[in-house]
């Protein structure tokens, strides 16, 4: 190369960096003129300057989808387990082509039929799934009572395994008979007031014959809002109270209290009808107004200690 040619290539180089490096330093002005510009529209215009920028960042990294996860929830097979063992005890291995014993055959493969003696005692006259225990994810003990005619209550065991989505069971091995579940122990009471006859105790008698009855109109008892229609058909033809607790001490004034007070109270009633007496017990809340008692809710359930709703 000739010293003249030389001299020109070296003298460009310095030139063309220098133009990348100027315009690297225009950049960084016209980025701090943005700024300072968008500080000067106030403190909206930084706002939107701010937000907008992960926005894009966002879009152009957001290219690939993220998977999504599903579980199916576990399947009680209780009512798997009854129909089984309501098969099962009504089979026979003496005689596997009935319905019920290729019904429970087909529900448990594995599992032998039963044989009972000629004079053994009649089939179930209701088979009920009382408690399930999932015992991994798959597997359950569900267990089923089986009530016979002369009162015997049996229980068995049942062992099911449920599939992964919860549509498919199957019975994997043989019932176990079993203790039944225990008693449990039944809180204290919150009706704790005894309600004397009087207008609170009338006013309970009067709905529940109208109720129960079709004795005069549900809707004369109700307190304003309240919409409860009697039963249909009557089931009864007579109600009579027989007693009226209650949680709060309101209920047993002789006098009706201010309008809004509260009461909530437990009625224990006799209702008759063709085929005899029968005792029931009814909750309901009561509050008063112009001097009388009216029934502001029929409750089911007993309210927590104290009378709190």
């Amino acid at each position: 190369m000739s010293p003249g040619k030389q001299a020109s290539s070296e003298a460009a180089a310095p030139t063309a960096a220098g133009a990348r490096l100027e315009a690297m330093r225009r950049h960084v002005r016209l980025s701090r003129v943005a700024v300072w510009t968008v500080i000067a529209a106030g403190p909206v215009a930084l706002s939107v300057a701010v937000t907008s920028t992960p926005a894009t960042v966002q879009a152009a990294t957001s290219a690939k989808p993220a998977a999504v996860r599903t579980a199916a929830a576990a399947t009680d097979p209780a009512g798997y387990a009854q129909v089984f063992v309501s098969a099962w005890l009504r089979s026979n291995a003496d005689d596997a082509t009935t319905a019920q014993a290729r019904l429970a055959q087909s529900m448990a493969p594995d599992v032998e039929l039963p044989d009972p003696a000629a004079a053994a005692q009649s089939t179930p006259e209701s088979v009920t799934a009382v408690r399930s225990a999932q015992r991994a994810d798959e597997a359950w003990s569900v267990t089923v009572a089986a009530q016979y005619a002369d009162g015997q209550l049996r229980y068995y065991a049942v062992p099911v395994t449920a599939g992964p989505a919860g549509t498919s069971f199957t019975v994997t091995g043989a019932p176990g008979v079993v203790t039944g579940p225990g008693r449990a122990d039944v809180p204290k009471s919150p009706y704790g007031v005894t309600v004397p006859e009087g207008d609170l105790s009338s006013a309970v008698g009067e709905f529940l014959a109208a109720y129960l009855t079709g004795a005069g109109e549900v809707g004369r008892y109700l307190a304003p809002g309240v919409t409860l229609s009697a039963v249909s058909p009557a089931p009864y033809t007579s109600v009579s109270v027989e007693q009226v607790s209650a949680v709060e001490e309101a209920a047993a004034a002789e006098k009706v209290p201010a309008d809004g007070t509260t009461a909530h109270v437990l009625a224990r009633v006799e209702a008759r009808d063709t085929g005899g007496r029968w005792p029931l017990a009814y909750e309901l809340t009561l509050k008063a107004r112009s001097g009388r008692w009216e029934v502001a809710a029929l409750e089911s359930g007993t309210p927590r200690e104290g009378g709190a709703r």
